[in-house]
């Protein structure tokens, strides 16, 4: 898996590139009508560009905004939080649309992005891609409802800082841990205070994704006092073989989730076929690229000796 595609649509709003045409006659949308995206592309430089958005568009409507390609350097952070006043109504952030085509997801540059959290107390959504040289320190957020990493490797003290923050109306998090090589240090031990439920009362969804160790998670999800509150669980992106399934349904009930994400898992058809007998009223995901296990057997191999990937490790 690779992400080739730049964001149409963010927080319910279609993306709309600053600098743009949208209809081929020179008209914009309204600035609250659109998630806007400021991105260095070919042209001026992210701080230029972001500086002529912020002179061009009534930036105090805008609720959504995405980041795109910044150049080959750190998030200029500063760029963001100096314009902050100009950005009153702003709920929704994404920094980090970044495809393939612009730079690997375990190339993407970051610095401490606490700064951010900080310089947008509003905020409801923040979605981060990109995970190198990233620093996050605990913070507290009222408003902070959804809080997603895309990682090729989260380092842990990304993790603990989320774990130890005050965020009583999250609702939904993503965590794509990766692999130690990428800088993914996260262990299970990390990731508990969510599965703990206390310490996040609003919690309705844990996305644990692209990380080999989804067997071991699914253990501690088994007995996870969070679960039983939980709308959605994905446990997708990853190494999910046929012991972290077993471990799901021989845990506490699931039968109560609207969506189970279970996609790129290493699971066989027996076990496949098992799990949506055992969850039928569950939404389950198990696509990994159209194929089944049968199709990838003799790609793969025995179960027992297959190499297994997560889907985004580059």
């Amino acid at each position: 898996m690779t992400i080739n595609e730049h964001l149409e649509e963010y927080a319910g709003l279609p993306v709309f590139a600053h600098g743009a045409d949208a209809t081929g006659e020179g008209e914009t949308p309204a600035p609250g009508e659109v998630a806007w995206c400021v991105a260095e592309t070919g042209g001026p430089a992210f701080r230029t560009a972001f500086e002529s958005f912020v002179k061009t568009v009534d930036t105090a409507e805008v609720t959504a905004l995405v980041i795109g390609f910044w150049d080959m350097e750190p998030f200029p952070v500063r760029v963001l939080t100096d314009a902050a006043a100009s950005f009153p109504n702003l709920k929704s952030l994404f920094i980090g649309d970044i495809v393939l085509e612009e730079a690997e997801l375990s190339w993407i540059m970051h610095t401490d992005l606490t700064p951010v959290l900080r310089a947008f107390p509003g905020l409801e959504r923040l979605d981060v891609r990109g995970a190198e040289d990233l620093v996050l320190y605990p913070f507290r957020s009222e408003s902070l409802k959804v809080l997603r990493f895309e990682s090729a490797g989260l380092p842990a003290e990304v993790v603990r800082a989320v774990a130890a923050s005050e965020l009583p109306n999250l609702e939904h998090l993503d965590l794509w841990l990766g692999i130690g090589e990428r800088g993914g240090d996260a262990t299970v031990a990390d990731v508990q205070p969510f599965l703990a439920g206390a310490r996040f009362p609003s919690l309705r969804h844990i996305g644990l994704q692209n990380t080999p160790m989804l067997d071991e998670l699914a253990d501690a999800i088994g007995s996870a006092p969070v679960v039983p509150r939980l709308e959605s669980l994905a446990l997708s992106l990853g190494v999910l073989t046929d012991r972290g399934a077993e471990a799901l349904l021989s845990g506490q009930p699931l039968t109560h989730l609207r969506k189970l994400d279970l996609r790129h898992h290493y699971l066989s058809d027996a076990m496949v076929a098992r799990t949506k007998a055992a969850l039928p009223g569950v939404d389950i995901d198990f696509d990994f690229t159209g194929e089944s296990m049968a199709d990838r057997s003799e790609e793969l191999g025995d179960h027992e000796n297959r190499d297994f990937f997560i889907a985004v490790s580059e």
